[in-house]
């Protein structure tokens, strides 16, 4: 499994959370579980190998940061997404959304350039164009927002 799989089942892992209204550490027991996560791989591509120990503790670290500091970052989300409240866009690209902030906050292991480019792609998996561009848009706009001097380039 790469980090872009990873990366996919913790956005999908996140939607569910929220559109649920469940615990996000219940939802990795059962999500994770080997029955369970057998009966998916028979379903989709994206569950056909079991995350090994590192790509779990990634999936698990970025699924409970998105919950533990989902206030702060939908307040990031609604200053960059010009005027959208969370609450008006989709849940998908809200997911993607929260999950590359997340990464580029928090997660020091990811670059911000890889986060970025990741979440336009899992996000044209699920939205339409128009919703993509949103999404790089919004995270372009944090970058330069608040990590004006970090010169990364972003996908465009």
């Amino acid at each position: 499994m790469t980090r872009k799989s990873a990366r996919e089942i913790a956005v999908q892992l996140c939607f569910a959370a929220e559109a649920n209204h469940m615990d996000p550490t219940e939802l990795l027991d059962i999500f994770f579980s080997r029955e369970h996560y057998d009966t998916l791989g028979s379903e989709e591509e994206l569950f056909q190998a079991f995350p090994d120990e590192r790509q779990m503790e990634y999936i698990r670290r970025l699924t409970l940061l998105v919950t533990e500091r989902r206030e702060e970052i939908d307040e990031y989300i609604e200053r960059y997404s010009r005027g959208w409240k969370p609450e008006r866009i989709s849940h998908t690209a809200l997911a993607v959304l929260r999950c590359a902030i997340c990464e580029i906050l928090y997660m020091e292991d990811v670059p911000s350039a890889a986060a970025i480019n990741e979440a336009v792609e899992v996000a044209k998996g699920y939205d339409d164009p128009d919703t993509v561009s949103f999404v790089n848009g919004v995270l372009g706009g944090f970058m330069r927002g608040e990590f004006p001097e970090s010169g990364e380039s972003l996908q465009e």
